[in-house]
Parts: C-alpha cells; sequence; structure tokens
C-alpha cells in the first residue's frame, strides 16, 4: 500500500489556514465585519483538521499488534 503523504497535507492546510487568518485580520481592518466571523472560524476549522491530520500520521505509523 502506497504511503500517503500526511505531513505535506497537513503542512498545506496549515499554510492555507494561515493566509486566512491573514484575510480576517485585513477584513477586520477595512471595515468588512460581517465576514471576520466567518472567515475567522473557517481558520480554526483548517487548523483543528491540519492537527487531526497529524494526529492521524502519528497512529498510522506506530506498529500494529495485529
Amino acid at each position: 500500500m502506497p504511503k500517503i503523504p500526511f505531513g505535506s497535507l497537513s503542512a498545506a492546510i496549515a499554510m492555507l489556514a494561515t493566509a486566512l487568518g491573514f484575510l480576517t485580520v485585513q477584513l477586520r481592518a477595512n471595515g468588512y465585519e460581517q465576514y471576520v466571523e466567518s472567515a475567522a472560524s473557517a481558520t480554526v476549522v483548517m487548523y483543528v483538521t491540519a492537527a487531526l491530520i497529524v494526529v492521524t500520521w502519528v497512529l498510522a505509523r506506530r506498529p500494529h499488534s495485529d
């Protein structure tokens, strides 16, 4: 079975979340308050997703006792 690129997937999602976080700050600075909460929520969801991918990566590397 080929190895799934957990590390690069997690890093890409974290980079996108960082970019969205910067966009959220810019939206707030430019007065688009109605969009800030949605963008901030999406940022948090992306960071949590990246963290869960890392957890999956760590668990997948452990030897199985089957």
